[in-house]
């Protein structure tokens, strides 16, 4: 890897160290890879298979390749310099990053997976107790994935400155049927409107004694053969809300019975907000009409609980080249954010009333990013096309749209996602270099740390080609000292890597208890819950490890039978959550496929 200039940029805190990918989604534009150490990776391939064993219902849609992709896959990108700097330990995470510390050789960005861009991030925690409650990990398994080897990197920081509505209706031809799990009757059966065949099987066979029940299944409805989005996954104390091509549903958690009729959109759904308000709601964006020339720009509040259709909007067109063909949403307080190409517009999410705009400052700095949840990030491209360019991240007061601090990144590097927007946790890539490097941040905006290491870490990310997801990635957790990432799973288990924010270096690792890869899904201080993904021979499980102390041995909350894990293997491109001791898994992507009932959401209980 290159070494950082020999003074790093005015304002900054030196060239971002730069690490070979490995095993990486490539440089894309906007790219949705987040590993760790390394570019993200692909989609991992279903779990293996023993001789002749079935072959998964749906089969992915081929997505459209990813630029950038094709950097070979070296090992320990996160030991080569990254934009701040070199490292101080050889190995693929110990090269100087943008800050001159260890980025990650072999960003290599994999070719990208069958489901382009499903839009999930974890969504906030709700008010339970439960400390994993409410927060959906969105597992974009057909997307980019690569593995990131971190590198140093150095920041220069400056203060802060400156008409449709959707029809609810119930839709028999178009609905989800719902299984009728079991002859168990604990099972909590649907309503039975399913069309018959497999779906009303008993899910629940042969369930072993420890194994969870199958509580309900749903398949998804009609979608055109060319495929459709199937975004977000919402979970409220009764209620699973899912979003599929034109529809919005909603089944009680316990039995899978509808809560409230189908909302159906006049157009297809193209955007969701990821997170949910403190009191269920949620932003539904979809397309203003069914021409190739239409605008993802009409946006619906909708109550969780309820179905209840609150206020309506259009987004506006931005400038020149500042389109809606797609937008990403976003959640902070009581902000809604709504992301265009290179601009973005803030609504009271209560109201719908108009906040502020963000639109292009400085000289020539354009928005090009945003990243809600506790906290609100901008992230801008600057001086495009000319010997200047670069990226910088602002956090912003929801409120007004100030800027509470500007980061400037070192030239060449090019933020793809936030792993965490509180602590801030950035994924880089630099295209030229073929590198990566995971940066954190202070609190107010100054370097923190580069992480460290030899290994290919591989978080799953969705792949955007007009937006950058910035919070599209699985696999990633932090809390207030620590980020959680999980090495590549070449064959067999992986490991999860705790690496401390103070010093960007490992602090111990686990090992996944079961035959798969087993991700992170959250964190909050004690624990870290992760999900073991389904083996062949065994169902997915959800396990609990503790953060602190000596001993960090996974303890099993929820074991999911091995009768249903050619079903739940089968969930490519999925969302998954964990609330009040049930485990939900939903797609993100409908094939179109008219041989079979396509997938749509499955729930796992005691």
């Amino acid at each position: 890897m290159s070494q950082p200039p020999s003074q790093p940029p005015q304002g900054g805190f030196g060239a971002p160290q730069d690490q070979p990918p490995t095993g990486g989604g490539g440089a894309s534009p906007d790219p949705r890879s987040g590993a760790g150490f390394g570019a993200p990776q692909s989609t991992p391939p279903p779990p293996a298979q023993p001789p002749q064993a079935p072959a998964p219902q749906n089969t992915p849609p081929a997505g459209p390749p990813g630029p950038g992709y094709g950097y070979p896959q070296q090992p320990g990108p996160y030991t080569q310099p990254g934009p701040y700097g070199q490292p101080q330990q050889p190995g693929p995470y110990g090269q100087p990053g943008p800050y001159g510390y260890g980025q990650q050789p072999g960003y290599g960005y994999p070719p990208q997976t069958p489901y382009p861009g499903a839009p999930g991030a974890p969504g906030p925690g709700g008010s339970s107790k439960n400390p994993f409650k409410g927060k959906p990990a969105l597992v974009i398994a057909a997307a980019v994935a690569g593995l990131i080897v971190v590198g140093g990197t150095v920041w220069a920081v400056t203060g802060s400155g400156d008409d449709k509505k959707p029809v609810a209706e119930k839709s028999p031809s178009s609905s989800p049927s719902v299984s009728a799990p079991a002859s168990d009757a604990t099972a909590n059966p649907g309503d039975g409107s399913g069309d018959g065949g497999e779906e009303n099987d008993d899910l629940n066979a042969g369930r072993k004694a420890g194994e969870a029940k199958v509580l309900w299944y749903k398949s998804a409805p009609d979608a055109p053969g060319s495929g459709a989005e199937a975004p977000g996954m919402w979970i409220t104390g009764k209620t699973a809300v899912k979003a599929a091509y034109k529809q919005l549903f909603a089944f009680n958690v316990g039995d899978g019975k509808p809560t409230w009729p189908a909302l159906t959109f006049p157009q297809k759904i193209c955007a969701v907000t990821p997170q949910k308000t403190a009191d269920d709601k949620v932003v539904i964006a979809y397309m203003s009409s069914s021409a190739s020339s239409a605008k993802c720009n009409q946006l619906q509040q909708i109550d969780l609980n309820t179905g209840a259709k609150g206020w309506t909007a259009q987004i506006a067109e931005g400038e020149l080249f500042d389109s809606t063909l797609t937008v990403e949403l976003s959640i902070t307080g009581k902000t809604l954010t709504v992301g265009r190409s290179m601009s973005g517009t803030a609504y009271d999410v209560t109201s719908g009333k108009k906040l502020w705009d963000k639109k292009k400052y400085g000289t020539s700095c354009y928005p090009a990013g945003f990243a809600g949840g506790s906290k609100l990030l901008a992230v801008s491209a600057c001086g495009a096309g000319s010997s200047t360019e670069h990226d910088e991240v602002q956090e912003l007061d929801p409120a007004t749209g100030k800027a509470r601090w500007t980061t400037k990144i070192p030239k060449g590097w090019r933020v793809g996602h936030a792993y965490s927007v509180d602590p801030v946790v950035l994924y880089l890539t630099n295209d030229a270099k073929k590198t990566v490097n995971i940066t954190a941040l202070k609190s107010d905006g100054t370097l923190r740390s580069q992480l460290k290491s030899d290994d290919g870490l591989a978080p799953e990310c969705g792949f955007a080609i007009l937006n950058r997801d910035l919070t599209g990635c699985f696999g990633t957790a932090a809390d207030a000292d620590t980020v959680y990432l999980p090495t590549e799973a070449k064959s067999g288990p992986n490991e999860i890597v705790a690496f401390s924010l103070a010093t960007g270096k490992e602090k111990w690792r686990v090992k996944s208890p079961g035959d798969a890869a087993m991700m992170p899904m959250r964190a909050d201080g004690t624990n870290l819950l992760a999900y073991v993904e389904p083996s062949y021979d065994s169902g997915g499980r959800v396990v609990s490890i503790p953060t602190g102390g000596g001993a960090h041995t996974p303890v099993k909350l929820l074991q999911n039978p091995a009768g249903t894990a050619n079903i739940e293997s089968g969930f490519y491109s999925k969302a998954v959550d964990y609330v009040d001791g049930r485990f939900y898994i939903s797609t993100l992507r409908l094939t179109g496929n008219d041989e079979a009932k396509e997938k749509l959401m499955l729930a796992y209980g005691k």
